[in-house]
């Protein structure tokens, strides 16, 4: 192993070996562990984090014999960092990850989504249901909004030109800020290995400009482009969900994704989905929560008849 590499395993935090997809926009990395004939459980982060986000659910599942699949966006993570901003398109984030995954050629998989990884992930469900048995879902969207969408005075002001520049891409605000503090109910959870692993994909100001793309992209109203892309994609995704597994598990103090949202959109959306809801959790439920969220997915995967043959 050379350097580079063990640099990104964080002292074995990250032992896995890397994955490469080239793409028109850029090469992204993501990880395929676990056995070939395992049901395959497939990973998708939002922002600003990466497939390490998923550390401990790919040791949970692989080693009750499934497959697992986590990728990196493009500016995230190990994959591609380009500066150019159209790239980081939603539409354009979710055909990546749906031409990555189509070329695994995946069969029986289930799809574990949060945050923007809802709209990327869940385009590919929605485009190939006959590949994803089932659903299990994080804080995310997939609808269009009801209303103007409230937003947090952090997020206001990284939508606001320059001074979003000067906090996402120049002080880091969105790691250091959010991931680390504001968008945790227990900010004690994150080791310094953590914290090491989360800012070492964004070193200098040119490698953040996928992280400041996604919140000057959140739909403010109903109106709007990824307003318009989640009410079509996610009309599919409703027709052909409808008598298909779906568990929900929902942070009860995420500062980004209301109660709203879950008993608004989601459960109107997918009336017979399983949920539970999580109430000391803020947004990164994958790290203050672990410990309950990853028994809720056991379950799931386990637990129901999506799959032959439950895991010894």
């Amino acid at each position: 192993m050379n350097n580079s590499e063990a640099d990104w395993t964080f002292g074995g935090a990250w032992p896995y070996a890397p994955k490469w997809f080239d793409t028109p926009e850029g090469r992204l990395h993501y990880i395929d562990e676990g056995p070939r004939d395992g049901p395959p459980i497939v990973f998708v982060h939002g922002n600003p984090t990466w497939s390490y986000l998923y550390r401990r659910f790919i040791k949970a599942v692989t080693g009750w014999g499934f497959r697992a699949i986590a990728m990196d966006h493009l500016g995230f993570g190990r994959s591609d960092k380009p500066t150019r901003t159209d790239v980081y398109a939603i539409a354009r984030h979710a055909d990546r990850c749906e031409a990555l995954l189509e070329s695994l050629n995946l069969e029986n998989a289930t799809l574990v989504v949060q945050d923007w990884g809802g709209p990327i992930g869940l385009t590919w469900a929605a485009r190939r249901p006959e590949r994803v048995s089932g659903l299990f879902v994080l804080n995310t969207f997939f609808q269009r909004p009801v209303r103007e969408v409230p937003l947090p005075t952090i997020l206001r002001a990284f939508r606001t030109p320059v001074v979003g520049d000067l906090l996402v891409k120049g002080a880091h605000a969105f790691v250091k800020g959010f991931l680390f503090e504001a968008g945790l109910n227990d900010p004690a959870r994150l080791t310094a290995t953590d914290k090491a692993a989360y800012l070492a994909p964004h070193p200098d100001w040119s490698s953040r400009s996928g992280i400041l793309a996604f919140p000057r992209q959140i739909p403010s109203g109903p109106n709007g482009p990824v307003s318009d892309f989640v009410a079509a994609e996610g009309a599919k995704l409703e027709a052909a969900f409808d008598n298909k597994p779906v568990k929900i598990v929902w942070p009860m103090k995420d500062v980004a994704f209301s109660v709203e949202t879950l008993d608004g959109m989601w459960l109107k959306a997918f009336p017979h989905a399983k949920v539970t809801r999580v109430e000391d959790s803020g947004h990164f439920i994958q790290e203050d929560a672990h410990e309950i969220v990853i028994p809720e997915l056991m379950d799931f995967i386990g637990g129901s008849n999506m799959h032959s043959g439950r895991p010894a």
